[in-house]
């Protein structure tokens, strides 16, 4: 277990943002994680868990606690059942099992961050959601004091939630086990449409499982959603806001508002909210930032809107986390002023908050 002080986090997030932590832990086994975890708890320090940074905007200040960065592998297939530590790099792991035949995850590629941070945010793109092939997650219950096993239904997964997010502080993630399918070498049927039309098919049907992995990460890369050190684009923690759900009445009211400024001709996007909000509507975050006025490519200074994606906020590379959230503060304003929806951060915020 490698230790060190006034250590920069900047550099564990994609976003390259945010000052040093009091103490940086970073651990490889599930037991020196347990360990970190229990000294901080019983002195009373602050802990940050840290998997990819993928997820997390860290003010300039910096940690004044324990920042504990966990860094543990493991892949284990088994048949059609998969363990990953939580240390696993995900986009890795996606594409060994692309690589195994096995469907469930394979439009999850390219997605930056770890594998124990997947439930947390109940990750999804492109028509999946790990909630749809989670089904166990082992983690350390701070509160317990123990190593607990958590079912599918004890994760509470809704759209970008779940039990761990609803209680940040009780759950450190430690491994979790999937159910995937082996369809002879096909994935698991098209459910977005733009993925479907990318490779000619229809939604519903089944393409070689390397065919969908490739198209997802050519359809992600064209919206700067492929990590690139070397593309500014891609410094970012990928959609910055998650796409609105609203009851009725608020859908109402927000179309009156689409009518008044935009025409009577425009339709704004419209979606089943899914399980965990029947009777909902979820409408697009990005089509909401872009007809505010926040185009590809908004800004002048070293925080922008990435020129390939409105819901990606981008560090161009002299960034501080103020300048980032300046930006979002002025994305937040206009998109509600324009249409009376308040925008929710998808990234977790530490000793800042919008």
């Amino acid at each position: 277990m490698q230790v060190l002080h006034d250590a920069p986090l900047a550099p564990l997030t994609t976003f390259r943002l945010g000052g040093p932590a009091d103490r940086l832990v970073t651990a490889t086994t599930d037991a020196e994680v347990i360990d970190a975890v229990r000294e901080a708890d019983a002195t009373g320090t602050p802990l940050l868990v840290i998997g990819g940074g993928s997820n997390l905007v860290i003010g300039d200040k910096g940690f004044a606690g324990t920042a504990l960065r966990i860094a543990t592998t493991g892949f284990e297939l088994t048949g059609t059942t998969l363990e990953l530590a939580a240390g696993e790099v995900w986009t890795d792991a996606v594409a060994r099992t692309v690589d195994a035949g096995l469907a469930g995850i394979e439009c999850l590629a390219g997605i930056p961050g770890s594998a124990g941070a997947t439930p947390i945010q109940n990750v999804g793109a492109y028509g999946q959601e790990v909630s749809s092939t989670i089904t166990e997650v082992i983690a350390y219950d701070r509160r317990a004091h123990e190593t607990v096993t958590l079912t599918n239904a004890d994760c509470v997964f809704t759209y970008r939630h779940s039990r761990f997010k609803a209680d940040p502080d009780r759950y450190v993630v430690l491994r979790v086990r999937f159910a995937l399918e082996d369809a002879g070498g096909l994935s698991a049927p098209l459910k977005y449409a733009e993925t479907a039309r990318a490779l000619g098919v229809e939604p519903g049907d089944r393409v070689p499982l390397a065919e969908a992995r490739e198209t997802v990460l050519k359809l992600r890369a064209g919206k700067g959603m492929v990590l690139d050190p070397e593309d500014h684009d891609t410094w970012s923690a990928g959609s910055f806001f998650t796409n609105p759900i609203l009851t009725d009445e608020q859908f109402a009211a927000f179309h009156a508002r689409v009518r008044a400024r935009l025409g009577d001709g425009v339709e704004p996007p419209a979606y089943p909210a899914g399980p965990g909000h029947p009777g909902h509507t979820k409408t697009s975050a990005a089509w909401l930032i872009d007809k505010a006025g926040f185009t590809k490519g908004y800004g002048t200074g070293p925080a922008r809107i990435s020129t390939k994606h409105t819901l990606a906020l981008t560090n161009r590379g002299e960034a501080t986390t103020e300048d980032l959230l300046a930006l979002a503060r002025e994305v937040v304003a206009g998109v509600r002023e324009a249409f009376g929806i308040t925008l929710v951060n998808e990234p977790v915020t530490v000793g800042v908050s919008l």
